[in-house]
């Protein structure tokens, strides 16, 4: 669906939730111009969702929010980056991935992209303790994935030879402000070539060179849970928390009532965080006995 020049997306069965598609890195050019559109749309709607744009933090618009969080980097220059805002651990491993051959450069969207992102992505079905959704990808699968928002988006791979063990996509939002990391992964048996850390790298250097100001890694914690090792990578890389409203319009009484009750979060999400570890855990060992049970059987 698209409204007022942009796309749509409507979640949710129960309670209809609008949000602009890939709103971490596309927002309203006139909310209130949105907020009619979607009442006019033919379609229920029962809320509508969106989040304030980089640099401002402090809440512009006259709706209700509910605060949120990014993962934020301030870019000026490469050489400021790797010399003032990280630390020396990400400097020596993107430092090893050159050592061992890795070689990032941006790349076209091309066959060689979605051959290099099939392989990748099709390497293991289980990352980071769960399912990995992506496994099973086709090349039309790929095709598809990689052309979203084409015309925002930039591309780097990290290559051994002629192979891509590792990609990164960013898109940046309309006013070039800011660039989102919608996406990052490298082959699991290239790891010791460090080349995560070399991309991140690759991204920074993508950004200040463009002039863009900000780069976005996603959410820097996740509801209610704690620290972990993802976080703390998004920290050494120079990342930092950066809490922003979301808004939330209600444009039925459902929709009213809904954000009201906390109808709009999942499930999950009204869980104390001890039981939601326990399910995490309890899920890793799940698949960790499974990857085990499948490479017994290869062998």
């Amino acid at each position: 669906m698209n409204v007022c020049g942009k796309d749509i997306r409507v979640q949710g069965r129960f309670v209809r939730i609008a949000r602009l598609d890939g709103d971490k890195y596309t927002f309203p050019d006139d909310p209130e111009a949105m907020v009619e559109g979607l009442r006019k749309c033919g379609k229920r709607i029962d809320l509508f969702t969106f989040w304030q744009r980089l640099p401002e933090t402090t809440p512009k618009y006259p709706y209700a929010i509910e605060w949120d969080n990014l993962a934020v980097l301030p870019v000026s220059t490469f050489d400021h980056w790797w010399n003032q805002q990280i630390r020396s651990f990400p400097r020596n491993r993107a430092r090893q991935a050159e050592k061992k051959g890795v070689v990032l450069r941006e790349v076209p969207v091309d066959d060689v992209l979605f051959r290099g992102i099939v392989e990748i992505y099709n390497e293991c079905p289980v990352r980071q303790g769960k399912r990995f959704p992506y496994y099973g990808m086709n090349l039309d699968g790929a095709r598809a994935y990689a052309s979203t928002f084409l015309d925002r988006s930039i591309y780097i791979g990290a290559f051994v030879g002629e192979s891509m063990i590792g990609f990164i996509k960013l898109v940046t939002d309309e006013t070039r402000t800011q660039a989102c990391l919608v996406h990052i992964l490298s082959m699991v048996r290239h790891k010791d070539k460090a080349p995560t850390n070399a991309l991140i790298a690759a991204a920074v250097r993508a950004c200040a060179d463009r002039g863009i100001p900000n780069l976005v890694y996603e959410h820097f914690s996740y509801g209610k849970k704690k620290d972990d090792s993802l976080s703390h990578f998004k920290e050494v890389n120079g990342f930092a928390r950066v809490d922003l409203p979301r808004y939330y319009i209600p444009l039925t009484p459902l929709g009213r009532a809904a954000f009201r009750l906390g109808l709009h979060h999942r499930l999950v999400d009204h869980l104390p965080e001890s039981l939601t570890a326990k399910f995490r855990d309890l899920r890793r060992a799940w698949y960790s006995r499974g990857s085990q049970s499948s490479s017994a059987e290869a062998t």
